[in-house]
């Protein structure tokens, strides 16, 4: 019996979201509902600094302004903060971080961006300054890396196009899995839910390729060797008149910016159509694009 597809629409409630978010979700919900799959609503909300009350009421109402539902989520703010907020999943990540620890892979950091940034001379690449101090993970102040001493090639199951194979130390080098503040970092809690829900298929932009290689190899380390049969299909980024990637602080570009304004959401629903290799015209729906999908599917 055939796996039924489940992927999942997940925003941060760290700003208001924009129109790549918006075309993301779009291809999301349209890639899923042409193949009788199921979509999850999972928010990211661990980073207490930077989430807001209003940016997680935007995340309900530009999913409601772009026509679109989902199978399994929280039905409004209240429900999320009170059953489905990431907060509520913490003895999950606490697993999956002891789970780690007894690999020998993990080590204390307690460099901070800037610090190591200098070191780095500007490369994304943390260049392991911590790595051979031998400091104990119980250690005040700091994060836990994990040591990439050695290629990490795994290979990427592709949703649209063809695999690709993903070396983590090249992509990404040693990155954190737990904050300075005992939370777990990103990659490890988007990991530890994606498999917590069942997700089977991914869509994300082409800028989180290093994350999806950290969590294909996170998921190596753990055993948990299901995620390496998820789909992914890493799409192009929309961008600004000078060419950089839209930013959620960036308010001119926010889609709630184009519901005051009483923007339609067509242009995107063209634009999404175009991203899926479909004729845009005529596209003026959300079930437009599942159908021409349908059709393009033969």
């Amino acid at each position: 019996m055939k796996t039924q597809l489940k992927t999942r629409l997940a925003p941060t409630p760290s700003g208001l979201l924009h129109a790549g978010n918006g075309l993301s979700f779009l291809m999301t919900w349209a890639l899923a509902r042409a193949a009788d799959g199921s979509i999850l609503l999972r928010i990211d909300d661990l980073d207490n600094a930077r989430s807001r009350p209003a940016y997680l009421e935007d995340i309900f109402r530009t999913i409601a302004w772009l026509g679109l539902d989902y199978d399994e989520g929280p039905s409004g703010p209240d429900d999320f903060s009170q059953h489905w907020s990431q907060h509520q999943r913490l003895d999950l990540y606490e697993e999956a971080l002891s789970a780690l620890s007894r690999t020998g892979f993990c080590y204390a950091c307690s460099c901070s961006r800037k610090q190591w940034g200098s070191l780095a001379e500007g490369s994304a690449i943390y260049p392991g300054t911590c790595r051979q101090l031998g400091s104990s993970l119980s250690s005040p102040d700091t994060a836990w890396r994990l040591a990439l001493s050695a290629p990490t090639v795994l290979r990427c199951e592709a949703w649209l196009g063809s695999p690709k194979y993903l070396d983590a130390q090249a992509l990404i080098g040693d990155f954190v899995v737990r904050q300075k503040n005992a939370h777990p970092a990103y990659q490890l809690a988007s990991l530890v839910d994606d498999v917590h829900f069942g997700i089977n298929a991914i869509v994300r932009g082409e800028d989180l390729i290093p994350s999806t290689a950290a969590q294909l190899y996170l998921a190596h380390l753990l055993g948990w060797y299901s995620f390496g049969a998820v789909q992914f299909w890493h799409h192009g980024l929309v961008r600004d008149e000078k060419g950089e990637k839209l930013s959620k602080s960036y308010s001119a570009t926010a889609l709630q910016t184009w519901r005051e304004q009483g923007r339609s959401p067509i242009d995107l629903y063209r634009m999404a159509a175009q991203w899926l290799g479909l004729a845009p015209e005529g596209i003026e729906k959300p079930a437009e694009l599942v159908a021409a999908l349908k059709r393009s599917w033969g």
